[in-house]
């Protein structure tokens, strides 16, 4: 399968129980309002420097904790950028990695946002992200973690999370020319996953997605590259099977049975053994043959099932 090394690159779940649970995050209204203030600069900032505006916005949000952190309110620094020797303008201390560090300063927002750009592209270790495609916000994201924007080892993911929850990806077409923005439209036409792609997650040492509204097996299929009459069978389910958003899908055949030390399952309300099959990662035949019960077996609520 070409595409499952996406797995190493995307958010890894650690299931504490067999069951897959995906929340959607709820809008922050101070981020809403920062992104709506804020976009016009971070467009224009793209249009000019090439560095995509999702980006941007994800990293002044996160890094001004969306424009309400002491820097951003005090000094109008959106971005945490330190002094530096090269830094001749405002400074100001703050405490950060260590007590009292010195910190760039700013007359006002715009001119973060600028100063923003010119520290990306005047630094060498950000070079080669200007070689990435304008609408390739995880491959700037992880390439910011990979040259040492920050410390905390989760930075790529936690700005990839905020383009996706608050769809900051649409605001980087707007960086194209007209013929790149016409391919591209093309290109998205063959395959709209390019817009969004699926996280991938791991349950029972298995790949699987969370089905989207809108989303056929033919559109996963051709994301991952696999044959939609595949994706159909590990799923345990037929081909006339219209997805529901929420829905786990398997990008591999299920396991025979459930990782230890997940032994057992109480039947919860709205339970059917295939939403157990999918939420264990468990073959559905499988299930039944464990449980030493037919096809048209009905689960209970509180009922015992065995899952190894």
């Amino acid at each position: 399968m070409k595409k499952i090394n996406v797995i190493k690159l995307a958010v890894i779940l650690v299931f504490l129980t067999c069951a897959v649970t995906i929340q959607a995050q709820r809008k922050n209204t101070r981020y809403s309002e920062y992104i709506e203030k804020y976009a016009p600069l971070a467009v224009q900032q793209m249009q000019e420097h090439k560095i995509p505006a999702s980006i941007t916005l994800a990293q002044g949000l996160l890094e001004s904790g969306a424009g309400q952190s002491e820097l951003a309110l005090k000094s109008n620094n959106h971005f945490g950028i330190k002094c530096g020797s090269s830094w001749r303008g405002r400074t100001v201390r703050h405490d950060d990695d260590a007590p009292k560090e010195c910190f760039r300063a700013y007359s006002k927002p715009k001119d973060s946002y600028e100063d923003h750009s010119a520290f990306l592209k005047q630094g060498a270790r950000y070079a080669f992200l200007f070689e990435l495609k304008i609408t390739d916000y995880k491959g700037w994201a992880r390439g910011l973690k990979k040259a040492g924007y920050a410390t905390d080892p989760s930075y790529a993911n936690r700005l990839i999370t905020i383009i996706e929850d608050y769809e900051l990806y649409k605001y980087d077409s707007r960086g194209m020319s007209k013929s790149e923005a016409r391919k591209w439209a093309k290109e998205l036409k063959k395959k709209p996953w390019l817009a969004n792609p699926h996280d991938v997650y791991i349950a029972n040492d298995i790949a699987c997605v969370v089905a989207r509204d809108g989303d056929t097996f033919r559109l996963l299929g051709g994301e991952f590259d696999i044959s939609w009459k595949k994706l159909v069978k590990y799923n345990d389910l037929h081909k006339d099977y219209t997805l529901e958003a929420g829905d786990i899908i398997y990008l591999k055949e299920k396991n025979k049975k459930a990782p230890e030390p997940h032994t057992v399952y109480i039947v919860k309300d709205g339970d059917s053994m295939h939403s157990i099959s999918q939420k264990c990662g468990i073959r559905l035949k499988n299930l039944y043959k464990m449980n030493r019960k037919d096809d048209d077996y009905v689960p209970e609520v509180g009922d015992r099932l065995r899952l190894r």
